[in-house]
């Protein structure tokens, strides 16, 4: 049944997140986020709020644009050696960041080297023998000593974890530790004062940036402010998020709640988009047991069942595809069924078998469930799975800003860690080998989860390496049969999260998945 608006909870909430109690001014623009912003450093975890909170305040040397090709971005010019070894950039005249300080190469640098420490294709690059000089103030050098044919990939990384440039001051700090202070060198300003974690976040015009004088294009182009103040009014329950919308409390809903998507259909005032496809991912501590067992993480592809998880989270079938058998998302340039074919059909048999060869003995699994993530329907219905094939389930309830601070937990789940957690990547960080966060993790990373898998790793970098494109589709393939052996992670289901807008006008670059506030207007 069709859960009714509560209109005046809605309007209460809205009225405690405009915590000044003014009008609202003409220009600004009210957005729901998906999520509760509570890590500020988009090179600290890849939860999307956060690299969302990172578009908004900082730029990158490279973006993509709708075509998903690499364009320059703070960079002007730039070139590279017949050899492939050699990389000059000079950047954009006029750039500064958020307190009206110049962006340097060296800014540049430090910025890059920090994020290389972390990201796959940071690190990748950095194993081709990376190093860089800073020739002028706005100009540098990359000199690699084997040639690394995915440097613009790497420089333009849209997601995951973006190469976002950061005073050389902050980009000094450890990458292990949060960056608290946020000046950027993006096309808006991070209100510290007005940010009430649980409640609302500010953004403003910066008006010391300089946006690219072409269109803007996908993450690409002229990034235009077109509204005065921006603000991320977190509300939580779906049923008030709505109703907030259809009064024009709010402008626009990032993620819509499936189960109100016929409310905002019937109305004539709003409009529903898709983003890119996403793929869903159940994702597996590999540092305790039973899943420090490869045979128990396979144990939990037999009691997947995507179409069950996706009718669970209330996409009707036009949003989601019922049986994808790739990693890399369907119907992208690498997908391919290999490995995929065991589990095409749930047995909770082969899983208690195979738990049962991993010495699972009926310990308690931590199970993180996001009550307020889109996730959480598919949570209940893979917790039921478990128990059905003897697992011993200890589901936790949390928010999802709580569970993103939970999982970089390395304690055993008895004390205070984890075993599992359900979240999904968008098309950008699912669809290759190396942007796929849990694919793409070589051992020793920090990614929550922690995967480890030699042959991964041997196939990840013979794929990076090789530079034909037949070559690269088979070792992709080969690396996704590898991991359906090793499971670094799984897969539970693909389908396209729906956002609403009402008023709003060029909304069309939220396509991307990622909700940029540029180049919006509000009448």
């Amino acid at each position: 049944m069709m859960k009714r608006l509560s209109l005046l909870g809605a309007a209460a909430l809205v009225a405690m997140a405009a915590a000044t109690g003014a009008a609202a001014e003409p220009k600004t623009l009210r957005l729901v986020p998906h999520a509760d912003l509570k890590t500020l450093d988009p090179l600290f975890n890849t939860a999307y709020i956060t690299r969302n909170h990172g578009y908004m305040v900082f730029d990158m040397l490279f973006a993509r644009d709708s075509k998903d090709e690499v364009r320059p971005q703070m960079v002007d010019t730039w070139t590279r050696s017949d050899d492939g070894k050699t990389w000059t950039f000079k950047l954009r005249p006029g750039l500064k960041f958020s307190d009206g300080t110049p962006v340097t190469a060296e800014d540049c640098i430090a910025s890059i080297e920090r994020w290389a420490k972390k990201d796959t294709l940071g690190q990748a690059m950095f194993a081709a023998g990376a190093s860089f000089t800073a020739d002028s103030p706005d100009s540098f050098t990359l000199t690699l000593k084997e040639p690394f044919g995915l440097v613009l990939d790497a420089l333009s990384k849209p997601s995951g974890l973006p190469p976002f440039i950061m005073p050389k001051r902050l980009a000094a700090t450890d990458p292990n530790s949060p960056v608290t202070e946020m000046v950027g060198s993006g096309p808006f300003l991070f209100k510290r004062d007005e940010w009430v974690p649980g409640n609302k976040v500010v953004y403003v015009k910066n008006p010391a940036y300089v946006p690219r004088d072409e269109p803007a294009d996908g993450l690409a182009g002229g990034k235009r402010v077109k509204v005065d103040r921006v603000e991320w009014v977190y509300i939580p329950d779906g049923n008030t998020s709505t109703a907030a919308l259809m009064n024009g409390e709010v402008d626009m809903i990032e993620q819509v709640t499936p189960d109100f998507l016929p409310v905002l259909e019937s109305s004539s005032d709003i409009q529903l988009s898709t983003s890119v496809a996403s793929q869903g991912m159940v994702v597996v501590n590999a540092l305790h047991p039973p899943f420090n067992d490869a045979r128990a993480r396979q144990a939990l592809y037999y009691l997947v069942n995507q179409t069950e998880m996706l009718a669970a989270i209330g996409y009707p079938e036009k949003y989601r595809v019922d049986y994808c058998p790739t990693l890399y998302i369907c119907g992208s340039p690498l997908a391919t069924d290999a490995g995929a074919a065991r589990y095409a059909k749930p047995d909770a048999d082969k899983a208690r078998q195979l738990l049962q060869e991993a010495g699972y003995k009926g310990e308690k699994v931590v199970v993180l469930y996001p009550t307020d993530h889109l996730s959480a329907p598919a949570v209940m219905v893979l917790a039921q799975n478990m128990k059905k094939a003897g697992i011993n389930v200890d589901l936790q309830s949390m928010d999802w800003a709580s569970l993103a601070a939970r999982r970089l937990k390395k304690d055993p789940p008895a004390q205070g860690g984890w075993n599992i957690f359900l979240t999904w990547g968008g098309y950008f960080d699912a669809s290759t080998p190396v942007t796929n966060p849990w694919l793409s993790a070589a051992c020793g990373n920090s990614l929550p989860g922690w995967p480890c898998d030699k042959e991964l790793d041997t196939l990840r970098t013979s794929w990076i390496r090789e530079s034909d494109p037949a070559k690269r589709k088979d070792l992709a393939a080969r690396m996704q049969a590898r991991a359906y052996e090793s499971v670094p992670y799984v897969m539970w289901g693909e389908f396209k999260p729906v956002f609403a807008v009402r008023g709003l006008q060029h909304v069309e670059l939220i396509k991307t998945g990622i909700p940029v506030m540029w180049n919006i207007e509000k009448p």
